[in-house]
């Protein structure tokens, strides 16, 4: 494929028969892509070179002769292209095309036809036969071919209008009411009121001459193949357009790039705090209360919450000391728990005394009262060392405290 666009753009009339020698074998062969491509070179050829054109054409009516269905095809389309190029010129091969209408079931090669009969439809005897095998299956065409039918017959209807009156009434009425594809209604509204106002004023519209398709020599200027010239081996000859075009000025090496990339990493890290934020937390003014691990990590080493929990006047031995009274100056401190089961049980009572004596001045009196009432005991019970009045209603009511 890239090698047949090589070989147009090397086309001139110096090595023009040499090539068409060559794509004419190319048509021949067994993949259709590479056989329409091959046929479409050669119509590029027609244009772009003036005197080859005659060539051209007597290599395509040869390819149409064999009666392949995409050669045919293919070559209608190109043929369509060349008049276009060179209008009324080669006027004598369309009989030849209207022949070959049957084969054609293309939606591109049929519009290629009906064009070429609604645009010579004088020279052509039987131009009205030819649009109404085209007009049988109307509703049923690709949208392209339902166009160019349109326009074809009202070409047909200005070229001879007293034959053909009753035929483009009949398709305008048919696009009209009956089409829903809303570009065929409309152009055959814009035709049906241009013929109904003023026919001299449709036919200076849909009869007016079109400007030539331009070669693809022309879509170049000299001067900028002459900059090209210089960039052979550059992606500008490949663009088509100068090097400062899309590089604007700008040199990119390796370290550029690697620069480049990774700034524009910086600028898309999310994760990162904001500035106000990142300030903040350097200086200390807030805390990290989302645990976002923002802030740096401390060079202090931290202290255990068992050991600040444990700490004398920390929050927690606070709030273990409810039940001991009321100011901390009217009260002594009380003594370090020996193990958690016993600051548990003397989570509301704060002796100053031991804990093993403790816990035997608190059972004595319990034990005294079993024995009693069990045995009948008389025995007097030890003397209870005096306690102050808030202990001993903090030993009844537990609970006081919280209330």
């Amino acid at each position: 494929m890239e090698k047949l666009e090589i070989m147009v753009k090397l086309c001139n009339d110096r090595n023009v028969d040499q090539l068409l020698s060559e794509l004419k074998e190319y048509a021949n062969e067994v993949d259709v892509e590479f056989v329409r491509k091959s046929v479409h070179a050669i119509g590029r050829c027609a244009i772009k070179i003036d005197e080859a054109a005659e060539r051209c054409i007597n290599v395509l009516l040869d390819l149409i002769n064999t009666g392949v269905s995409y050669v045919v095809q293919e070559a209608v389309v190109v043929i369509k292209d060349i008049f276009r190029k060179y209008p009324h010129k080669y006027e004598g091969i369309i009989p030849t095309l209207c022949e070959n209408l049957e084969a054609l079931d293309e939606p591109e090669a049929k519009g290629s036809l009906i064009w070429i009969i609604g645009e010579y439809a004088e020279r052509i005897d039987n131009a009205d036969d030819l649009i109404n095998i085209f007009l049988e299956n109307f509703k049923e065409e690709n949208p392209q071919v339902q166009l160019q039918l349109l326009t074809a017959t009202v070409k047909l209807f200005l070229k001879k209008p007293n034959e053909n009156q009753d035929l483009v009434q009949r398709i305008l009425q048919t696009a009209t009411t009956e089409c829903d594809n809303a570009d065929i209604r409309d152009r055959a509204y814009v035709y049906w009121r241009l013929l109904s106002t003023d026919p001299q004023a449709a036919k200076a519209v849909v009869l007016s001459e079109k400007p030539p398709i331009a070669g693809e020599n022309e879509a170049i200027s000299p001067a900028l193949l002459e900059t090209l010239l210089y960039d052979i081996g550059t992606l500008a000859s490949v663009y088509h357009k100068p090097a400062e075009t899309f590089i604007a000025g700008k040199k990119f090496g390796a370290d550029n790039v690697s620069k480049a990339m990774t700034e524009h990493a910086e600028e898309d890290d999310i994760n990162a705090p904001p500035p106000q934020i990142q300030a903040a937390i350097k200086n200390n003014d807030i805390g990290n209360l989302l645990d976002l691990d923002w802030d740096e990590p401390s060079a202090e080493t931290p202290v255990s919450p068992i050991l600040q929990n444990n700490a004398p006047g920390s929050s927690f031995n606070d709030l273990l000391s409810l039940s001991g009274g009321g100011s901390g100056s009217s009260q002594a401190a009380p003594a370090p728990a020996s193990n958690n089961m016993d600051d548990i049980m003397n989570l509301f009572n704060s002796p100053t005394s031991p804990p093993q004596q403790q816990q035997q001045q608190y059972q004595s009196p319990m034990m005294n009262d079993f024995t009693s009432d069990l045995f009948g005991d008389s025995t007097p019970q030890p003397a209870q060392p005096p306690t102050n009045n808030n202990t001993t209603q903090a030993a009844k009511d537990p609970f006081a405290d919280l209330f």
